[in-house]
């Protein structure tokens, strides 16, 4: 039976009696539509919360000042049901060998009934990975990387030795034409051919010696590696199997009160392994569990970063797309949905293309991209999508474009569908393509702009060009029409930075974006002059080639 004392922490603990006010907007937003209703539910990772975070950093610093590994941490503000506020900690995984530790959130109810087919299983899988050492290990395989090299050198010098004697009786043939004649020509010439024989049963003797020396290791090791490719297959089935039964027994409640097994949440998709250890399922399980209403969520990263710079000691991240974000409407049903936004209706969006996968659409100028922090900030193209397909489920934000900025936007209808897309986008796999009206005449017709990009701290949100600590970004230009004061352009961006058109316009081609109020001159009259007027990407379930595409409102 879990108890509150156990978990829950009082906010002065942590934070002392000074700390940010909760009225500044939220860095981050965790979302997820309710499976029953389709309604958008948030829940924000608030100033406070990253003071709670850090308050725990600090404590991490203190015990664990060299962690061997990076982890996930998260912490939790809840309300109990007297209103006082406090904290609930977590990790995901397990932290220095062990699933649980006293004062953080227990694993997802479940594993319990695996128990005992988990230890089988675990040991099952260190005897196959034991055998599989073995098997590299067997002393046939090093006596043939030994011998191996050997054998080629020699065949490859008689090789050498055959070849300058075939051209040398070549020449030699050549002259006995020439020179002699009947039968001393024939058998000087059958002498030569006897040679050739002789020539291919040395190459013959070599090769039946090295066989017989060779064969026996290679078999050896060929039967090693099939044994060894079994036990991967049967390793592979082992962890199948128990990651299908921890999916049947693990539950997950939410604050309706509903509990279901991962396997009933995601019946037909595939569960990536790890589900429901993370910390943001493990914090709200446990905070609907005892009764709590969560008011804010942070999540960081602590110790080594990953290879691939996905995360970073001492940052913030949001809900992993994979594991996390798919049951994020779960997890959130039953706290007081996100009311459905006003839309405006002057700033009309057009649908491009739809179907069960993705959908894109024509984002007006002026319509953000995805809700903004602010109540007021409700109406977006996300929250528009949202509504009118309430059946969409996961993550669907595949990019964005800024609010200013017009023109094609895509978002996924399901997991399968994000993971493709954000991958195609990622990888630069995608073909972008703006118009942009620019306040000058630019010279030259085409050519690239790769100028660094960094945020600028003493004007955020702006960007500056900076050689020492930019990220590398690249665009590819081409001047359409000049007129007698502006110049129209076809911008392809090779990299995807914050604001790097305006910025790569205003520094690299010394013509700001017409209407750009952040980086060129006011011009209350205009729009801002970017349009993203074409799209290609290949669909993320057929691979087709799409090209999507929306003619520039101006």
């Amino acid at each position: 039976m879990l108890s509150a004392e156990s978990y829950w922490f009082p906010l002065v603990d942590v934070v002392g009696e000074s700390h940010p006010d909760d009225a500044t907007p939220p860095s981050y937003w965790y979302e997820g539509a309710c499976p029953n209703t389709g309604r958008l539910l948030r829940l924000p990772r608030s100033p406070l919360a990253e003071a709670v975070a850090k308050g725990l950093m600090q404590q991490l610093r203190s015990e664990w000042p060299e962690p061997e590994e990076g982890k996930m941490f998260g912490v939790l503000l809840v309300r109990r049901g007297d209103g006082e506020v406090g904290v609930l900690k977590a990790f995901s995984g397990l932290w220095r060998g062990q699933a649980t530790w006293e004062g953080w959130a227990p694993q997802i109810p479940g594993r319990e009934h695996v128990a005992l087919e988990e230890k089988r299983t675990l040991q099952a899988l260190e005897e196959r990975k034991q055998e599989i050492i073995r098997l590299w290990d067997i002393p046939e395989r090093d006596e043939l990387a030994r011998l191996q090299p050997q054998w080629e050198e020699e065949r490859a010098a008689l090789k050498e030795e055959l070849r300058s004697r075939k051209q040398r009786r070549k020449e030699m043939r050549r002259e006995l034409e020439e020179e002699l004649a009947g039968e001393e020509r024939s058998e000087a010439l059958e002498a030569l051919n006897r040679e050739s024989q002789l020539d291919g049963f040395k190459r013959r003797d070599q090769k039946r010696e090295w066989d017989a020396l060779l064969g026996p290791l290679r078999e050896a090791v060929e039967q090693a590696d099939a044994r060894i490719r079994e036990i991967k297959q049967d390793r592979k089935v082992l962890s199948q199997t128990l990651q299908a039964h921890m999916h049947e027994v693990y539950r997950l409640t939410n604050f309706a009160g509903v509990s279901l097994s991962l396997r009933d949440l995601l019946p037909d998709t595939g569960i990536p392994t790890g589900t429901g250890e993370c910390c943001a399922p493990k914090l709200l399980h446990l905070a609907a569990h005892l009764g709590m209403t969560p008011l804010a969520m942070a999540e960081f990263w602590w110790g080594p970063g990953l290879a691939d710079e996905s995360k970073e000691h001492g940052h913030f991240y949001g809900a992993c797309a994979e594991r996390c974000q798919p049951i994020m409407g779960f997890l959130l049903s039953g706290l007081d949905s996100v009311a459905l936004p006003t839309l405006q209706e002057d700033l009309p969006m057009e649908i491009l293309f739809q179907d069960e996968h993705m959908i894109a659409v024509n984002k007006p100028s002026g319509l953000l991209s995805v809700p903004g922090r602010y109540l007021s900030g409700q109406d977006s193209a996300v929250s528009r999508i949202r509504s009118l397909f309430p059946t969409i489920s996961g993550p669907v934000v595949v990019h964005r474009l800024d609010q200013e900025t017009s023109g094609v936007l895509v978002v996924a209808c399901h997991a399968e569908a994000h993971r493709s897309l954000t991958a195609q986008f990622r990888e630069r796999a995608v073909r972008k393509r703006y118009l942009a009206l620019l306040e000058g005449l630019v010279m030259g017709e085409e050519g690239e702009i790769d100028l660094p990009l960094a945020p600028d701290p003493e004007r955020s949100p702006l960007q500056k060009v900076d050689g020492s600590n930019g990220k590398p970004s690249l665009t590819k230009y081409k001047v359409l029409e000049r007129t007698s004061e502006r110049t129209r352009v076809c911008f392809e961006p090779v990299t995807g930075r914050t604001h790097q058109l305006r910025v790569h316009a205003l520094k690299g081609l010394k013509a700001p974006i017409v209407g750009d109020t952040l980086y060129g001159e006011p011009s209350p009259d205009e729009r801002l002059c970017l349009h993203a007027f074409s799209l290609q990407l290949q669909h993320p379930e057929t691979g087709e080639v799409l090209l999507l595409e929306s003619p520039p409102p101006f």
